[in-house]
């Protein structure tokens, strides 16, 4: 069940997926005030945070991505364990072993839930056959979708211009496009049957950009959804309750602060491992 985001504290966990930072048409705004509301003692970055591949061919870095990381910096220095589990937008990760030095870093996580429930947290990506076995479509789908964006975002200036209801045109095509490749590669069921490889009850994961929590036989099913169509997360409360959090619909204004040096030296180290430090960087703020 999906129900808009309400101003809570304290939480119990925090999933969040498919963020996208890099990428112009991710919903920032809505994150940082979602990170903002609550207060957890587990953050799961369920992978594509940082969208490496639109980052290397061009440097789009916005002072609200500081932000972002300057409230999970705020966190973990108050108590919250932070665990990242790169994505295949964000595999350099994994190659580089690359640590903003709060956060844990790992492929898998075992996530366990108040009542002892076993939960795997993970991208999903090294389930997506098309992403396994021909990447270079994925690649090039992803900029299709880059462009189709573009279009969709001037497509409802003009309908806003006229009071026309705004069309969802690339959440439509990205949902068809990924129900296909589910379809195609089994995308949940061979996540789920991980799970159970590993003697877990429930599964988190991101990628398909489609926000979920069904029942597999013996196993929970939970995608987080994404920000750049959804912006959605997942919430544990403290009785170990679930539950999809919407936030799109939310016009709660977020204030940007100065990020701190450590923050902004991250960012650097950040840049200079995907495009250098060379001068064929283009810095966008």
């Amino acid at each position: 069940m999906i129900r808009e985001a309400m101003k809570t504290n304290r939480v119990r966990t925090l999933f969040i997926s498919d963020v996208h930072l890099g990428c112009r048409y991710a919903r920032v705004e809505p994150l940082l005030d979602l990170l903002n509301r609550h207060d957890p003692q587990y953050v799961y970055i369920v992978g594509d945070f940082i969208d490496g591949w639109r980052l290397r061919k061009r440097w789009h870095w916005e002072p609200i991505y500081n932000a972002i990381l300057s409230r999970l910096f705020e966190m973990s220095e108050a108590g919250s364990k932070i665990c990242y589990a790169p994505g295949n937008h964000d595999d350099f990760l994994r190659d580089f072993h690359f640590n903003f030095g709060f956060v844990e870093i790992a492929d898998e996580f075992i996530h366990s839930s108040p009542q002892g429930r076993r939960f795997l947290v993970t991208h999903g990506d090294k389930f997506d056959q098309v992403e396994t076995k021909a990447k270079w479509l994925s690649v090039i789908g992803s900029f299709a979708y880059d462009s189709l964006c573009w279009a969709n975002q001037h497509v409802n200036h003009w309908l806003r211009y006229f009071k026309l209801r705004g069309l969802p045109l690339a959440a439509m095509v990205k949902k068809r496009v990924k129900a296909a490749v589910t379809f195609v590669s089994d995308f949940e069921t061979n996540l789920v049957n991980h799970a159970r490889q590993l003697n877990c009850q429930g599964v988190v994961c991101g990628h398909i950009h489609t926000p979920a929590m069904d029942q597999r036989g013996d196993v929970t099913y939970c995608n987080t959804g994404d920000w750049i169509e959804n912006a959605t997360a997942l919430v544990e409360y403290e009785d170990g309750r679930l539950e999809i959090v919407d936030m799109q619909h939310e016009d709660t204004p977020v204030s940007i602060e100065d990020s701190s040096e450590f923050v902004l030296e991250q960012g650097e180290i950040l840049r200079n491992m995907l495009v250098g430090s060379g001068r064929h960087a283009t810095a966008t703020v």
